[in-house]
């Protein structure tokens, strides 16, 4: 029998997943992602639990494939030019924890590496063509043609939250860059859309009642709280209009929405796909949207299909 482990590094956490040849997964674990001294620790922890697993479960290296890693940054070429989150500067990933572990490696951005997870097992399932959008702090972003990553010259297609979708905004996005569709379309971005339209005026709103988070926003919603309401259009507006835009460029067949915003469930795709079909190409007209199904799996779901 054949296996390769997916790997999916994050700032806080490293989730590790060992998978079947087949795609099932055999064993799922995570350990702590320690930062400090630029990061110098997390590669040789990854590869130090690898073989503590193969030695568990009585595994000899030929056994395995190779190893699939998602990071937290654009990569090219198994490269990384700085991660903010681990503390990175540059980093040859690929050749690092291959000279570590002595397996093949495979290194992609997280976010388009969840995206081919959720093509694989999850909302894209039967798809080849699809983009995802993760909603949470901030908004990221994979792009899969014809069951490939689009990864771009510099490691960073797919960076769907800072298409510009408000050139008016004089707000600063975490980017350095204005009107970035994460300003609008994150969790903070919602909190933002939120706090402005309460300061409008003073309708009544159950939002008033309670701390204001993109949760909140979406039970209000539920409750057809008017307010909420609105601030749900706006937030629609700004993301279907973008997707639209994307759409035109790439053509998916489906468009799955992902992150800790997506489990307000389906009344958040309504808004979204309502300005998506406003706004889209006549030939994006049989584009499906639907929700991501992974969640903390989609990391190395994907990172085991970069293998397999």
């Amino acid at each position: 029998m054949n296996y390769c482990f997916g790997v999916d590094i994050g700032g806080t956490t490293v989730k590790l997943g060992l998978f079947e040849f087949n795609g099932t997964i055999v064993d799922k674990w995570e350990i702590k992602t320690y930062t400090e001294n630029e990061g110098a620790a997390i590669l040789p922890d990854v590869a130090k639990s690898i073989a503590s697993k193969m030695e568990e479960h009585q595994m000899k290296k030929e056994q395995i494939l190779g190893i699939g890693v998602g990071v937290p940054a654009p990569v090219a070429d198994g490269i990384v030019n700085g991660s903010a989150n681990l503390g990175w500067k540059y980093k040859n990933v690929k050749a690092e924890l291959e000279e570590l572990t002595g397996i093949k490696v495979k290194v992609g951005n997280d976010a388009n590496v969840a995206a081919l997870g959720e093509m694989w097992k999850g909302g894209g399932q039967g798809n080849k063509d699809l983009i995802m959008v993760t909603l949470g702090t901030g908004v990221g972003g994979g792009i899969i043609v014809d069951g490939r990553i689009l990864g771009g010259f510099h490691g960073a297609g797919g960076e769907i939250g800072h298409l510009c979708v408000n050139y008016e905004e004089t707000e600063v996005c975490g980017c350095g860059g204005r009107g970035c569709l994460e300003q609008y379309a994150s969790a903070t971005g919602v909190v933002r859309l939120a706090k402005r339209r309460l300061a409008k005026n003073d309708d009544e709103t159950i939002l008033r009642e309670e701390e204001i988070t993109a949760k909140a926003v979406f039970d209000a919603v539920k409750a057809n709280d008017a307010v909420a309401m609105e601030i749900a259009e706006e937030f629609g507006r700004y993301l279907g209009y973008a997707l639209a835009n994307l759409a035109t460029a790439v053509d998916p067949s489906v468009i799955v929405i992902g992150g800790g915003v997506s489990k307000a469930g389906e009344v958040l795709l309504q808004y979204i796909e309502k300005y998506f079909r406003e706004r889209m190409f006549f030939a994006n007209a049989k584009v499906q949207f639907a929700l991501a199904k992974l969640g903390n799996e989609a990391g190395i779901c994907g990172a085991a299909k970069l293998i397999l």
